[in-house]
């Protein structure tokens, strides 16, 4: 597969890939715009997308195939929290058709390892709905761990949903009581 930023040629594949799996998306995200598949509202997207890269705040990402170009997916480690936390958030998405074929847990993967080794955070944060026991399996399978149960975590569909948190640190992390100094 093939990580990158969205780029305004990827609209007419973005769009249809959502519009496809449209049924499969909205109950585990947040209510869509009236506007969700339109070019203006992709732009806005790029152009976030952009700016939250140079600033530091954000990697949102594209999965698509290497052989073919095909769109699969999306990943984007957001809310990159630096001193003394160094920590981020993973949110992700598929295509219907692409989902249950390895897809995420490879870009997963990726990101973790770009995450940890390139950008030095120390520890990813991820939330799912109880409920989405995919979302759970691929976490659990990447070496997520259960942390809790935020209540009225985000909206969701429209309304407050509580969200399993999961959470993965940098192997130098997993022991609590280091220190920056040991590192």
């Amino acid at each position: 597969m093939v990580l990158r930023p969205p780029q305004i040629r990827d609209f007419a594949d973005w769009a249809k890939l959502r519009r496809e799996s449209a049924d499969f998306l909205k109950p585990w995200e947040p209510t869509w715009s009236r506007d969700h598949l339109t070019i203006r509202s992709f732009r806005n997207r790029v152009v976030w997308a952009d700016r939250s890269i140079r600033q530091g705040e954000a990697v949102p990402l594209l999965l698509s195939l290497r052989d073919t170009g095909a769109l699969v997916g999306g990943i984007t480690l957001s809310n990159i929290r630096r001193q003394p936390a160094e920590t981020a958030t993973i949110g992700y998405w598929v295509g219907q058709h692409h989902a249950g074929q390895g897809y995420m847990t490879e870009a997963l993967d990726a990101v973790r390892q770009y995450a940890f080794q390139t950008l030095g955070l120390s520890r990813l944060e991820a939330g799912c709905l109880p409920e989405n026991t995919a979302s759970r399996r691929l976490l659990e399978r990447a070496g997520f761990h259960f942390v809790g149960t935020a209540p009225g975590y985000l909206q969701i569909a429209g309304r407050w949903r509580d969200h399993m948190l999961y959470a993965d640190l940098r192997a130098d992390r997993t022991d609590p009581g280091r220190s920056i100094e040991d590192a």
